[in-house]
């Protein structure tokens, strides 16, 4: 991997289909040694995962990350603890007012490792779809897909 790319460890496709992603912060994260390593391999899930602001802290709760193969079955992290995320006091009591006064939730969309080689959360503010919304989802990128088989020639 070179030093100037973006490699993308788990996004959470599940929110974007269950959610309305109003805005995104990206935020550091508190991470054990062993953790580093599983998040290097690609193993680690954000399905059911959804962060909470508790006593001016970031925390991100319920994201699987794998323990590491190779360790030898000591010193491994356990698989779903907490794990904070590191945010700017400012950029956290943003989160706290969108959170209180919108009623929305804060939900990782995706874990990557940026251009320097760091662990990044992207955080996304989300408002709840209705089961209306998420079907006329569907029907929007089903008929984008048949838009673009059309264009391409492949009928």
């Amino acid at each position: 991997m070179k030093k100037s790319e973006v490699k993308n460890v788990a996004t959470n496709r599940r929110a974007f289909h269950d959610y309305f992603i109003d805005d995104r912060i990206e935020a550091g994260i508190e991470l054990q040694g062993s953790e580093v390593k599983s998040l290097r391999a690609g193993q680690a899930n954000l399905k059911d995962s959804y962060a909470k602001i508790t006593n001016g802290e970031v925390f991100m709760i319920k994201c699987h990350i794998t323990p590491y193969v190779y360790s030898g079955g000591f010193d491994n992290h356990e698989p779903e603890r907490q794990r904070r995320l590191l945010l700017h006091r400012k950029e956290i009591k943003r989160l706290e007012r969108s959170v209180e006064t919108k009623g929305c939730t804060l939900i990782p969309t995706r874990i990557y490792f940026n251009e320097a080689g760091k662990v990044k959360v992207e955080i996304g503010v989300a408002r709840g779809k209705r089961q209306y919304d998420k079907r006329e989802a569907l029907t929007e990128r089903d008929a984008k897909r048949e838009m673009d088989r059309l264009r391409k020639g492949n009928f």
